[in-house]
């Protein structure tokens, strides 16, 4: 008996790591090489590989392609139909594999439904990118981004609320706090 599950529609190719209590539902794929996380939860029709890393407790929503040089750290959110891009110029006609950049989705970062991450690009510890939003450039650690091409209107506290700064100050509601200093947010307290 394994230490996760997948359902008996899915399918797991060669080399594939699966950690302790993982859930892998209907439909997925997920292709040779790649690294799977403890207590994660990947949705129908998530396909993920090859060579991916996913870290611990991460939740992949329905209909998400994990593509070759896409890094989620640990308890990263991804919602519906979020779309990763792994080539700049793609051509049907033309292979580029050796062109693929790298996306790191860093620890805690949520990318909302719809959402799309182009490839090269970070997106930051706790971030927040907003539903439908397109990112084409790095995203700062705790930024609320939204819109196309998306732009930060705010920060995010760890827990996934809106930060009202004060005097480039903010109390979250959860007892963290936070000052922003010279375009990026600095932890002063946090849980």
């Amino acid at each position: 008996m394994s230490d996760y599950y997948v359902h008996p529609s899915s399918f797991v190719d060669e080399n594939v790591y699966i950690g302790k209590g993982t859930k892998i539902w209907h439909f997925c794929h997920l292709l040779k090489d790649t690294k799977i996380g403890e207590n994660c939860i990947l949705g129908q029709n998530v396909m993920v590989g090859p060579d991916v890393i996913i870290g611990n407790r991460c939740k992949i929503q329905n209909n998400v392609s994990v593509y070759k040089g896409v890094i989620l750290e640990d308890e990263v959110f991804c919602g519906p139909s979020c779309v990763f891009t792994n080539v700049i110029n793609p051509r049907s006609f033309i292979e580029r594999k050796e062109e693929f950049k790298e996306t790191i989705v860093k620890k805690g970062a949520t990318i909302g439904a719809n959402a799309t991450i182009v490839c090269g690009n970070t997106i930051g510890r706790y971030a927040l990118v907003g539903a439908g939003a397109v990112v084409t450039h790095n995203v700062e650690d705790y930024a609320l981004v939204v819109g196309v091409p998306a732009r930060q209107i705010g920060w995010v506290c760890k827990c996934g609320k809106t930060l009202k700064m004060k005097n480039n100050h903010a109390k979250c509601s959860c007892g963290n706090e936070y000052r922003e200093t010279e375009g990026k947010l600095e932890v002063l307290k946090e849980q």
